[in-house]
């Protein structure tokens, strides 16, 4: 018994900390009761709470047998069914890190699994963000002080740090990421910038234009005091998503010429990354030298957002 009870707890750490391949498998609602509840109480278990309601909801509706998948056609008994499955989970649920979005937009339309009393709690969080004087569980996922990303995208950077390219995440997060710059905070201003980021090593910049789309870049090497200079790296690259809640989209450019990976000036760039992508006043410049694979055709942006992470491995 106590060797099986050692293989269980190794197979839950292990969910832990890579969540995504389980929890996407064919296997994942076929886990028992116990098991599922012993994973939610985890507080490392790597998800954001939102995707934690989302595998809550698809195991409930299959263990519940509601073979319906219309929510809107289910009848008083089948959500009946499904509040009593989810009874016991709905405590371990962090409704308090969940956007007010994706409140609206998933957790809503299963008011009906939820306890009245429980539920007016919880808008009532939504609205005035007080937390009910019941014990507040802590956040499964590191808060990332950004205005750009939300930490799922930090988790995919944190990967191509780690050379993972393919679609299977890793939520074993080795890096940290600390905020240093950001122009919402700081004047827009190369001297300025410089001042802030040199000498913090490795950092990751992001930037944010008009539209919803995302731009950003790696520097594994970070930028020293020097007037000018090119800094050899075969690990930095660039990126872009699509927007803040993008992981199918995204693309990633990988340094090609590591000679001409990144150009530190500190007079007038803010970074430079092999001239294939970087930003001077208000614009971002992309554009096809060949020292980076290719991100986009030739484009002028003007930025409206730019916050710049020290990366800090632990």
């Amino acid at each position: 018994m106590t060797c099986c009870k050692k293989l269980q707890e190794y197979c839950i750490e292990s969910i832990c900390e890579d969540p995504q391949t389980f929890l996407t498998s064919k296997i994942f609602t076929l886990l028992d009761k116990d098991n599922f509840l012993n994973l939610l109480k985890r507080n490392d278990l790597h998800i954001e709470e939102i995707y934690a309601w989302d595998c809550l909801v698809k195991w409930g509706i299959e263990k519940a047998e509601i073979k319906n998948k219309d929510r809107g056609e289910w009848d008083q008994e089948e959500s009946k069914v499904l509040k009593k499955t989810l009874k016991p989970f709905i405590p371990l649920i962090r409704f308090a890190e969940i956007s007010p979005a994706d409140f609206f937009d998933k957790v809503r339309p299963y008011k009906a699994a939820i306890s009245n009393n429980k539920y007016e709690k919880i808008v009532e969080f939504y609205y005035k963000k007080i937390l009910s004087k019941e014990p507040t569980l802590p956040s499964r996922v590191r808060k990332l002080a950004s205005a750009i990303i939300k930490p799922n995208i930090a988790t995919i950077i944190s990967n191509w740090i780690d050379k993972n390219d393919s679609n299977v995440l890793s939520y074993n997060n080795k890096y940290r990421f600390n905020l240093i710059y950001s122009n919402s905070q700081d004047e827009l201003d190369s001297k300025k910038f410089h001042i802030k980021c040199n000498g913090q090593g490795p950092f990751v910049v992001l930037i944010k234009g008009p539209s919803k789309k995302i731009f950003g870049g790696y520097n594994p090497i970070g930028y020293a005091l020097r007037e000018s200079q090119w800094l050899l790296s075969s690990d930095s690259f660039i990126f872009s998503f699509e927007n803040d809640q993008d992981t199918h989209h995204m693309k990633i450019g990988r340094v090609i010429k590591t000679r001409r990976s990144v150009y530190e000036n500190r007079n007038t760039s803010l970074f430079n990354f092999g001239n294939d992508f970087y930003m001077k006043g208000q614009t971002l410049y992309i554009r096809k030298r060949g020292n980076y694979n290719n991100l986009c055709d030739n484009d002028d942006l003007h930025i409206d957002e730019t916050e710049v992470f020290s990366v800090v491995k632990m």
